[in-house]
């Protein structure tokens, strides 16, 4: 065909091409999919559990589990059992009164199936079942349903044995009864479906974690956990607390110093609902509030939270003023100033209360504010009049926060001020990158001058800031905010970050999507990367949860043989490394030595398994101590190339036990870090003691 002939081809195509696309789209009744049944859930399983990662994997456990705590509130179960068995099943039993079975009026079908296989199906949204539960929506043994690829409910109740199939959701036969039994509660077993899920391994200390919670929550339940993924390695657990809440927060305040001699606690019946609350204050800044409403935990707040917060503050600024500590209204505590080192629980339980989604993060429930307000109010009059030199202590601890407050105020507003009549000056030290968009650019945060001058030099200018920092920054987990900003490697972050700090922080200002911490590869590196991230954990805790913050790994070694390079990171890396080279060396000597003729010359090891830092015959080793011992190029190959380079994403998916590991390694007691460092010493398999 001519070349003419083609483009004639190729111009009718283009115009039939057009005549399609003007065609309308159908969209008629036929285009209108109704999901029946389980189907939604499948389709959109983020709508329900929040996400199909380990957090939504580990909530099907959640829903299940919760239905049997909603038994033991209403005083029908005593011990709960969640067992982790071969190929990622779960089994979760009570010894509540057991999921009917009999037909149900509406459905006309088994009322067990109706509950596991029907969205908004369940013995909680009317009647006398349950005065209090936690779950209200109806969808969550339905939805663990439709998300297993396999699901067996086996209930013991009205004399018999009954037991009823899933599959994805879908009832695989009638509910049938093998056998007699004059116990009662409910088992049920499901394995997550892989379709769903990318990852179906469940972890054993996020199980362990949720359920010691619970059992603190339900003072005198028996939790149990049995690990038998492995039959050959079976681990048993179980808790069990009559304290309540007391036992709870001693187990939270066990790694600070109270300074209070005895915890408040309060637990008292307002208006058909139940408030329960205790706290004491540690000799710590930090503060730990936790909320549970029907003892699911309310991570993001709610009403219950702010009723206490409410209490807490009106009650000691009244107390304040009745002894004299506050003489006039800017002499007031705020309500950071009050909870300041506080350790706190709340815990309501309410008939109907509004959770905002499935996942019940936060408490809506306005009624909830005014019980908890009330409640925690009057008794913190009684705590007061019974414990004086508790109360005195709280004050005292107050008024110390509330002149660090003002102290902090004016210490920033300087930083601000300073920045604005600079106009906004950025630190000396910064070499800032010259894109202004942060989506693309990124800070190397570095030690010391050395590191900072190679880093400068083999950067992309363009997108690649650096900040090197003299020494190492002050320990925050011991310092207030006022001394803090006064620290010149800090406030250099502070300006550089372009974020502001504490109630001035706005996100939004960002000046660099990459935050990039790069520090030597020994103890000193690891010291000042671990005041960085305390540092970033304690005020900058948005930029971690926004995925900002990394950890960059530079290479230990640098190994050549010849004109190969290659660049490793760990000891069994390079001697596997060294391996792989002398192998490559003893092959070319075999096949020059074979061309040559002379094969019974070939040497049978051409290279020693045994080798210094230095050399080894022909393989030249060298360790990097420092980054400012590597040339730019080199910096810029391993260690700054998106192309090459490895980065960690510093992210906290448990900020209750990185809060108390923080208190552990980085606070004033001294003990709780020696315990910890004897316990986790022989975890500690090569350490750099060399200084």
């Amino acid at each position: 065909m001519a070349k003419n002939d083609k483009e004639e081809v190729k111009k009718e195509e283009k115009k039939e091409s057009k005549k399609e696309d003007k065609k309308p789209v159908s969209y008629g009744a036929k285009d209108i999919f109704v999901l029946e049944g389980l189907e939604p859930v499948r389709k959109r399983p983020g709508m329900y559990i929040g996400t199909t990662g380990p957090e939504g994997l580990h909530h099907l456990i959640w829903e299940i589990v919760d239905n049997s705590i909603d038994e033991a509130m209403a005083g029908y179960a005593k011990n709960i059992r969640v067992e982790l068995l071969e190929d990622n099943m779960v089994a979760v039993t009570d010894d509540g009164r057991g999921i009917p079975v009999e037909i149900h009026p509406q459905t006309k079908k088994s009322t067990l199936e109706t509950v596991l296989t029907t969205l908004h199906a369940g013995g909680k949204f009317g009647g006398e079942s349950y005065k209090v539960s936690g779950g209200l929506h109806g969808v969550g043994s339905s939805v663990v349903c439709a998300l297993s690829v396999w699901m067996k409910a086996e209930i013991e109740r009205d004399g018999g044995i009954h037991v009823q199939e899933y599959r994805k959701g879908k009832v695989q036969g009638p509910v049938k009864k093998v056998g007699k039994s004059e116990k009662t509660g409910t088992k049920i077993m499901f394995q997550p479906d892989p379709e769903i899920f990318p990852d179906t391994t469940f972890d054993l200390k996020k199980i362990l974690d949720r359920l010691r919670q619970q059992a603190f929550l339900t003072a005198g339940i028996r939790m149990e956990v049995v690990d038998a993924r492995n039959p050959k390695d079976i681990s048993y657990f179980g808790f069990c607390f009559d304290g309540g809440l007391n036992s709870f927060l001693n187990h939270l305040a066990s790694s600070r110093k109270p300074i209070l001699g005895s915890n408040f606690y309060v637990k008292k019946d307002y208006e058909k609902m139940e408030v329960e609350a205790a706290f004491t204050y540690g000799d710590e800044f930090e503060i730990k509030e936790l909320s549970f409403a029907n003892n699911i935990h309310t991570p993001d707040g709610g009403t219950h939270i702010t009723g206490f917060r409410s209490a807490l503050t009106r009650s000691l600024n009244d107390f304040a003023k009745e002894g004299g500590y506050i003489k006039t209204s800017e002499d007031a505590f705020s309500g950071d100033d009050v909870r300041e080192g506080i350790i706190a629980i709340v815990s309501v339980k309410i008939p109907e209360p509004q959770f905002e989604g499935q996942t019940k993060a936060k408490l809506g429930s306005v009624e909830a504010r005014t019980a908890v307000e009330a409640v925690v109010g009057d008794a913190m009059k009684d705590f007061f009049l019974r414990n004086t030199q508790d109360a005195k202590a709280i004050i005292e601890k107050c008024i110390l926060a509330l002149k660090a407050r003002k102290a902090a105020k004016a210490a920033k507003d300087m930083v601000l001020r300073k920045g604005a009549l600079e106009g906004l000056t950025l630190p000396g030290k910064l070499a800032d990158c010259s894109s202004r968009k942060p989506e693309e650019s990124e800070v190397f945060i570095v030690e010391g001058d050395s590191a900072g001058g190679s880093a400068k030099s083999g950067r992309d200018r363009r997108t690649q800031a650096i900040l090197p920092l003299r020494g190492k920054i002050l320990n925050v987990e011991k310092s207030r905010i006022d001394k803090m900003l006064l620290n010149k490697e800090i406030k250099s972050l502070v300006i550089a970050i372009g974020t502001a700090i504490a109630d001035t922080f706005d996100l939004s200002k960002i000046r660099y999507h990459k935050i990039v911490l790069m520090t030597d590869a020994d103890v000193d590196g690891a010291h000042i990367r671990t005041l960085l991230l305390t540092l970033f954990y304690r005020y900058f805790q948005p930029i971690v949860e926004a995925g900002y913050l990394y950890i960059a790994q530079p290479p230990l070694y640098r190994v050549q043989s010849g004109k190969e390079v290659r660049y490793v990171y760990s000891d069994k890396e390079k001697d596997k490394t060294v391996k792989e080279l002398q192998d490559i060396k003893t092959e070319k000597a075999k096949a020059k030595a074979v061309k040559e003729g002379k094969e019974e010359k070939a040497p049978k090891e051409i290279i020693e398994e045994v080798f210094d830092d230095k050399n080894t015959k022909g393989i030249s080793i060298q360790r990097y101590k420092g980054l400012g011992e590597m040339n730019p190029d080199q910096l810029w190959e391993t260690t700054m190339n998106p192309a090459n380079r490895l980065l960690f994403q510093v992210q906290v998916e448990d900020a209750e036990a990185a809060d108390k590991l923080f208190d552990i390694l980085m606070g004033e007691e001294v003990q709780p870090r020696k315990m910890f460092i004897q316990a986790n010493a022989l975890m500690v398999k090569n350490l750099d003691i060399s200084g």
